[in-house]
């Protein structure tokens, strides 16, 4: 394979065997780690957190080992507006985002193939598991999952445009999670057993109500808990504390369990249900963005993926205008929250995908 690649490392084993791969094929490479912010902006002791110091050296170290340059773009300014700004935001507004979505979105697939296309490379390399493939017929870039189902990143980029996946590479797509692993200890790199973060990288240890609190600079404002008559059942400590479908955690003394079925900013109120009442056949999504094709002609049978390393379920999609799908679920869905994304697959293929309203 010929051209010039850039190749997103992070310091971990994924990106640093793609990075690997995309030398061995070829391709005359540089390699570089994203610095989104610091360990101090998120108030996180430097050893826990990740993109750290000691991720960037892990990156600059197999990069050497490689033979290829490793530089640092600082896009931190970008992350806290397009990343963490709209974290937050969506938070205060009810609603439950996916911030792995808005970083690929508009950080690893927007600002660094700009820097890409300015440094005149061909391609962005990252650690993905996922695929991308050509179809003959239409000519259109398709997104497709990858071959471990179990590591499938797909869901998390289908907001991915047909210019970038023009100029993507995803080494992993093919590969299972144990022959990765083997490939960076054969080639003796530094973070071959390197474990992997479950954790969104800028909340420390997964406090989001803390880290939003201190974001606004207050206190996040207490409101009741109500039942869907509307009687009081107590007090929330602040709606970005809770998500649609929790049970534990909510601080009360119920006769019988009862889950969160809305956070109503309106009137600061979390609204309580038995479980029954969590499932939806139905949802509407916005902000959509279709790969497969340009726009849905007529209703089309899917597979819908409502959370990351959820299974997808058999649905039918319609889009009811320029940017609104109508997803209706062969069955009943539980705990659909707004703010999350629907996902559409036919297949190993992603359809497209939205927020959900």
């Amino acid at each position: 394979m010929t051209g010039k690649a850039i190749i997103a490392m992070s310091g971990g084993v994924d990106s640093s065997v793609a990075a690997a791969l995309a030398v061995q094929d070829g391709l005359e490479c540089v390699g570089v780690t994203l610095k989104l912010f610091g360990n101090d902006d998120v108030a996180a002791p430097r050893e826990s957190a990740c993109c750290s110091l000691a991720d960037a050296e892990d990156a600059r170290r197999v990069a050497y080992a490689l033979g290829v340059p490793h530089y640092v773009f600082d896009f931190s300014e970008d992350f806290r507006r397009d990343v963490i700004g709209r974290f937050v935001g969506e938070y205060m507004g009810g609603r439950t985002p996916n911030p792995c979505i808005d970083c690929n979105r508009f950080i690893k697939f927007r600002r660094l193939m700009e820097r890409m296309a300015a440094m005149g490379f061909d391609y962005t390399v990252t650690g993905h598991y996922a695929r991308v493939s050509r179809d003959a017929a239409s000519g259109r870039w398709l997104l497709m999952a990858a071959a471990d189902a179990a590591k499938d990143q797909s869901y998390v980029l289908y907001a991915m445009t047909q210019a970038q996946l023009a100029h993507t590479l995803f080494p992993l797509g093919g590969m299972k999670k144990a022959e990765v692993r083997s490939a960076a200890a054969g080639r003796g790199f530094v973070n071959a057993k390197k474990r992997e973060s479950q954790d969104i990288c800028f909340v420390p240890e997964g406090r989001y109500a803390d880290f939003i609190s201190r974001c606004v600079g207050e206190d996040l404002p207490e409101g009741d808990f109500i039942d869907a008559g509307g009687r009081v059942l107590g007090r929330h400590r602040g709606l970005a504390r809770y998500t649609v479908g929790q049970r534990r955690g909510l601080g009360l003394a119920l006769p019988a369990p009862l889950y969160v079925l809305e956070k109503r900013v309106s009137d600061n109120t979390v609204v309580l249900a038995p479980e029954r009442d969590l499932y939806s056949r139905a949802l509407e999504a916005r902000d959509i963005n279709l790969i497969a094709c340009g726009r849905l002609e007529r209703p089309l049978r899917v597979a819908a993926k409502l959370r990351y390393g959820q299974a997808a379920s058999p649905a039918t999609a319609e889009q009811t205008g320029e940017d609104r799908l109508r997803v209706e679920f062969d069955e009943a869905q539980r705990a659909v929250a707004g703010g999350q994304s629907v996902v559409l697959y036919d297949g190993d293929i992603v359809v497209g995908g939205g927020v959900i309203v």
